[in-house]
């Protein structure tokens, strides 16, 4: 009998958002991709190393290479491309913080440093065994760094959330530009975000209830005043200035 969890955050707001905890199963397909790609980049680095260093150091590079590879490549992944390893875009995965919100630099170097205590005694046995105790189904690693990885259908993208908000862009004026570069703050930022990309998932009227306490509040902070602009509309337009340069290209 397949489990199936979520974890139920409730917002400041009193919105409740839900995230589908991922599987063991799904996990460990994605570890087995990333494990295989990152064991294939090493030996290809290898062979470079053998050829172009000399015989006594080139143990030494190796091993400083296959560490930076096995933690750098997951830690380079979860903080630049939305919480997804390759493994984890290819299984539908996605990890992030214990809000729902995205995973930081640091909760990224912990829950990936304690992979040598999930490692144990043979291929992240007991982290596999600590998923399936966990009610959220969390190895150590993200015990620790209070992280979760959870299930979604697509993945989340900022060119997406952009494309969502009008083809005309009212905010898009310098003074506007000025204010929202120096009054929201990084936290406000990621909740905005995540906002809009949970806001299909929430009740219609907590969604409505929550855009209009949302959109009044910084209609404020700016100084807009943008009557004829819906609240949803006006926070999906503000989200899209935040994050439009980090789109990807």
């Amino acid at each position: 009998m397949i489990r199936e969890v979520a974890r139920v955050i409730l917002t400041p707001e009193h919105v409740r958002i839900r995230l589908p905890a991922a599987g063991l199963g799904s996990r460990f397909l994605a570890m087995l991709a990333d494990t295989a790609l990152v064991v294939a980049l090493f030996y290809m680095v290898s062979l470079f190393v053998e050829l172009l260093t000399p015989q006594a150091i080139t143990q030494a590079v190796q091993a400083t290479i296959g560490f930076v590879l096995f933690w750098g490549y997951h830690v380079y992944f979860e903080t630049r491309h939305q919480g997804r390893s390759l493994g984890k875009k290819m299984a539908g995965l996605r990890v992030v913080d214990g809000k729902g919100l995205p995973i930081s630099l640091r909760q990224s170097f912990i829950r990936n440093l304690v992979r040598a205590l999930d490692f144990p005694p043979f291929f992240y046995g007991l982290g596999g065994l600590v998923c399936l105790l966990d009610s959220h189904n969390r190895r150590l690693g993200d015990i620790i760094s209070d992280t979760l990885v959870i299930t979604e259908s697509q993945p989340l993208s900022y060119g997406q959330l952009i494309s969502k908000s009008r083809r005309f862009n009212s905010l898009r004026t310098p003074g506007v530009r000025r204010r929202i570069r120096h009054r929201i703050a990084l936290e406000e930022r990621e909740f905005l975000l995540t906002l809009c990309v949970r806001a299909e998932t929430l009740e219609e009227r907590a969604r409505f209830d929550l855009m209009e306490e949302v959109a009044e509040t910084y209609r404020k902070k700016l100084e807009v005043d943008e009557p004829n602009l819906s609240s949803e509309n006006f926070v999906r337009d503000l989200t899209s200035i935040l994050y439009e340069s980090k789109s990807p290209s």
